[in-house]
């Protein structure tokens, strides 16, 4: 077995450079296609006569369509082309992200949300292996902590953007203008070099089968508790992105342009987040055999506080400054996490590592929060009161998710030393 994939690079630095700039970009076009839905939601709701209930099924079955396919995904993509596969999902989801803007009724948004989803599944399955075999392993923290910069900034984009696109013109209107640059992305995608094919595995990993590849990977502790905190943490995070637009909009009586101003700030504070989060968990890491999994549990312990007392605050003056160091303490856990899942899994499957932890995230919590937080919403009478109580609700996953990550550490050291003698 190549083992160099855990401990150098084997590109060159032009090739690095190359396929963490289009991955980045793409995945910042990723999060702007997923947030276009939570701030036109008020829009679609007034034109289509949708609940809150309705709208949190849609987000729902989008990211259940991602956790089906997470993992199929990253599966074909260690056996078959990285490059192909990122091309593909960004065409795919690009193209339904346009059809979305056409619905006329709740299955007109639905069903093509659901192959959006679909679509986004298999992209970070293939470009997260990518760029851990593009950087050296001193150094992934940091890529990874650049890659995971296009999360808030896709979001504000998406957020701010659509805001506007849907104030001055229709909701519609920002679906159709967001298709465009995963399609030119996912072009550009083809020219990125992959590291190891099928044909440079031993034969027995070659042959190895799905479910032996599951298997695997839950074999390893620190996984197996990353993975679960990782779904923990997606509840908080998921029912922030979709339904606090919304909650801004009814507690201030305010347009969209304005909420999505709000939130798309908080969300752009993450950029610094997640270079802080690569930065303190390649520094922590050389001092702390635990390093990665310790800035994980503390960055998702004291986001989680922040959001309570921001939330408590109703997003407003103190409220909103504490809303402001959520949005970056928010994305701190994320490099060292993403890091983590390449670190510890064997080299034929690393991409199945990320595809296990993107299925774990959705059908373990993060999928049923907008659906759990709409509905509880419209039980306790919808407005602004009803969807505060639910978003508070919705923080425990955080406290939850920074227990796990705490059991993980305990274990990170000994498991990346066995991936590393592999």
């Amino acid at each position: 077995m190549d083992h160099r994939e855990t401990t150098q690079s084997n590109y060159g630095r032009f090739s690095a450079w190359y396929i963490l700039i289009i991955c980045s970009l793409l995945y910042m076009v990723n999060y702007i296609d997923r947030q276009v839905l939570s701030i036109t939601v008020v829009h679609i709701q007034e034109e289509l006569g949708l609940s809150d209930t309705l709208i949190g099924i849609i987000q729902t079955v989008f990211f259940m369509s991602m956790a089906v396919f997470a993992f199929p995904a990253a599966y074909l993509a260690d056996r078959w082309s990285r490059p192909k596969c990122v091309a593909i999902m960004a065409v795919l989801w690009s193209l339904f992200t346009f059809i979305t803007g056409l619905g006329r009724s709740f299955l007109g948004i639905l069903l093509p949300r659901a192959l959006v989803g679909v679509g986004e599944a298999g992209f970070t399955s293939g470009g997260i292996p990518l760029i851990a075999s593009a950087f050296p392993e001193k150094a992934r923290g940091l890529a990874m902590g650049i890659f995971n910069m296009a999360i808030p900034i896709g979001s504000a984009i998406g957020m701010l953007l659509g805001g506007v696109i849907a104030s001055t013109w229709t909701w519609r209107a920002a679906f159709f203008i967001f298709a465009i640059p995963g399609v030119v992305l996912g072009g550009l995608a083809l020219l990125m070099k992959d590291f190891s094919k099928p044909d440079e595995m031993e034969k027995n990993e070659d042959d190895i089968s799905f479910f032996q590849a599951a298997i695997s990977l839950y074999r390893i502790p620190t996984l197996r508790w990353l993975y679960l905190g990782f779904a923990m943490q997606n509840i908080t995070l998921f029912s922030f992105l979709t339904w606090t637009p919304a909650y801004v909009m009814r507690a201030h009586n305010v347009d969209a342009t304005a909420a999505g101003m709000k939130i798309g700030l908080i969300a752009m504070m993450a950029v610094l987040g997640s270079i802080l989060g690569g930065i303190a968990a390649d520094a922590w890491q050389k001092r702390n055999k635990r390093g990665r999994m310790l800035t994980a549990f503390w960055g998702l312990a004291a986001a989680s506080v922040l959001l309570v007392l921001s939330l408590m605050m109703e997003l407003s003056g103190i409220g909103f400054v504490l809303g402001l160091i959520y949005g970056a303490s928010s994305v701190i856990p994320l490099p060292a996490i993403t890091a983590v899942t390449q670190d510890v899994a064997p080299s034929h499957l690393k991409s199945v590592s990320w595809g296990m932890n993107a299925f774990c995230c959705y059908v373990l919590g993060g999928a049923w929060a907008p659906m759990i937080v709409g509905g509880i919403s419209d039980v306790l009478g919808g407005g602004a009161s009803g969807l505060k109580i639910a978003l508070l609700f919705s923080t425990l996953g955080g406290f939850l998710g920074a227990v796990c990550y705490w059991i993980s550490s305990k274990t990170y050291h000994d498991d990346l030393q066995r991936a590393a003698k592999e």
